[in-house]
This record gives C-alpha cells, structure tokens and sequence, in this order.
C-alpha cells in the first residue's frame, strides 16, 4: 500500500518548514529533499500497513476458530447438563426400588462424575435405555475437558494476535500524523468522498475483467484507508480484492497473499491485458491495469482511487498477475 505518494511540479512555489524560524533555523528543505522524505515514509508504510493487514487476517482467524470452539463446548456443556439430570433420575428411581446403592446422597453430590457412574453400575440390572444415557454421559463428560482447552488455547492464540494487530496499528498512526502533517504543508492532501460514484469505465475490458474494472472505476473518488476494504474507502490490496470479487474470483486479502496466490497465474509486464493485477518491487502496492497504457488504484494516505498512467506508478515493478 502507498501513502501520501503523490508528484510535486517541479516549479511549485514552495514554503515548507520544517524547522523553528529563527537566526538558528536550518536551512529550508528544497522540494527534492522534501518529496525525498516523503518517499521514505511510503516505502515504510508500505511495509507496515501490509504486516498490519496480514496481522489483522490472522487475528480473525484465530477469533473465528475460537468462536466455534468455544460454541461447541457450551453446547456439550449444555449436553452434559441435560445427561446429569438424567443419571441422578437414574440414581433415584434405582434408590426407591430398593437397589443396594446406600451411598446415593453421596454420589449424586460427586464431583467426580464417574465416581456416580461406578455407584450405578450396582444397582442390578439396568435397561438397555439407562446403559446408553449412562455411556452417553461418560463419553461427552471426557470430551467437554478437551473441549474447553481447545478453545481456551485458541482464545490465547486470538489474543495474541490481537496484540499483534494493535502494534502495527500503533506504528500506523504515527506515520500517518506525520505524512499528512506534510502532505497539507505540501498542500497535497486530499480527503477523498466515501460517497463518491465514480466514473464510468469505457476501456477495452471483457467477461469477468469489464466487471471487475466497471467496479473499480466507480470506487474512483473514495479515500485511501488503511485496512479499507470498502465501501466507503479501501487501501490497494482491499481494492483488488472487492474489485475482483466483483469479477467472481475471490481474492486473498494481503499484497503478499494476493502475489502467493498469483504464483501460477503470473504474466509479462509487456503481455499486460485489462484486469491484470500489477505489483510493484518490495510488493508494498498492488493495481489493476485497466488497458490503454493506465491503471486504476488506491494510491496512499491523503489520496483517492483513481485512475492514472501506468507511467506514473512511481516505482519499479516485479510482475503481473492475471486472476
């Protein structure tokens, strides 16, 4: 993902400062020092919202795994409960027809359930019916304890990565305040719409491609968000994948995933068709060619999706990958 990338004229009047005004004041930065910088805080970002994004993916995961676990185990547990009751009317209607059980109040009271179960296999002859509940009641009581570990490691698990999330989060927001703190000296920010409608797209696309880029096209004009996956704003790799769920191919949600996942699909950079995902060195960024020599994409922070010249992607490029 790319924040607060944006171009900066050559000849723009520029009054930029970065230091106290003063007689110790440093020198003013020059426009190349000041995009220089700006650079840098893309590249780091890049990195950063793309651990933040896989962090966040894990951590859903891991909550999700726990939420049916943990379901499971209430609902044996609620079977358990159910079983209970009915062992004890076992015990009691063995009690009152003069079964040999003379430790019954004890029993019932165990907290051991087989400590029950071992009083009841003396109470004479029993039903095929009271065999079963009994056998029932002993196999879920060993099955709740695994159970509920299953789901206490995975709660552990969900946490951890929760933690994982918040610091990337953390790291996020500082470099956030600090590229739009630049971008507005620069003049450069732009908030974007969520409610925008975008344009229409007219290029050479068809099939499942015209769908996905007829999606993008009318994203154009929302803002960049880290983390966005829409609808009200998206950053690139949320992009592609809406954009491309639109096209009826489900994506994975990272950069990294989305290049992974590409492995046998990839094609030339001079094979470029519409739809095509691109991505850049370091695979901090992710676009779809639209054809025509352009691309449409979720650029950085204080920026919008739009559509632009593949020219003026601003870095190197590793590959392509036709979904």
């Amino acid at each position: 993902m790319r924040f607060g990338r944006v171009p900066v004229a050559a000849g723009l009047a520029f009054g930029l400062v970065l230091a106290p005004i003063g007689a110790a004041a440093d020198p003013k930065p020059t426009i190349s020092q000041a995009k220089a910088k700006l650079e840098k805080l893309n590249d780091k970002a890049d990195k950063v919202v793309d651990r933040y994004n896989t962090a966040n993916e894990r951590y859903k995961k891991a909550k999700s795994t726990y939420t049916k676990l943990n379901t499971s185990y209430k609902r044996k547990l609620a079977t358990v409960a159910d079983l209970r009751t009915e062992v004890v009317g076992i015990a009691v209607n063995s009690y009152k027809i003069g079964a040999d059980v003379t430790s019954l109040p004890g029993l019932m009271g165990a907290d051991d359930p087989r400590a029950l179960l071992a009083g009841l296999t003396i109470a004479g002859q029993m039903s095929k019916e009271r065999a079963e509940k009994l056998a029932a009641f002993d196999r879920e009581n060993r099955e709740l304890k695994s159970d509920r570990d299953k789901a206490q490691k995975a709660l552990e698990a969900a946490d951890k990565e929760r933690d994982g999330v918040e610091k990337e989060r953390s790291e996020i927001t500082k470099l956030i305040t600090e590229q739009k703190k630049l971008l507005n000296r620069l003049g450069a920010y732009n908030p974007g719409n969520p409610n925008s409608t975008g344009i229409k797209y007219t290029g050479p696309a068809s099939g499942n491609a015209a769908a996905v880029l007829r999606f993008a096209y009318a994203q154009v004009g929302k803002p960049y968000v880290y983390g966005g996956t829409g609808p009200g704003g998206y950053d690139c790799s949320g992009l592609t994948q809406a954009s491309w769920r639109a096209g009826g191919v489900s994506l994975p949600r990272t950069t990294w995933q989305q290049w992974a996942w590409g492995a046998s699909r990839r094609v030339s950079l001079d094979d470029l068709q519409p739809g095509d995902l691109i991505f850049s060195e370091g695979l901090g960024h992710v676009s779809i060619y639209a054809g025509n020599g352009k691309i449409v994409h979720a650029p950085q922070t204080g920026d919008v999706v739009k559509v632009v010249p593949l020219s003026s992607y601003g870095r190197s490029l590793v590959g392509a990958v036709r979904p």
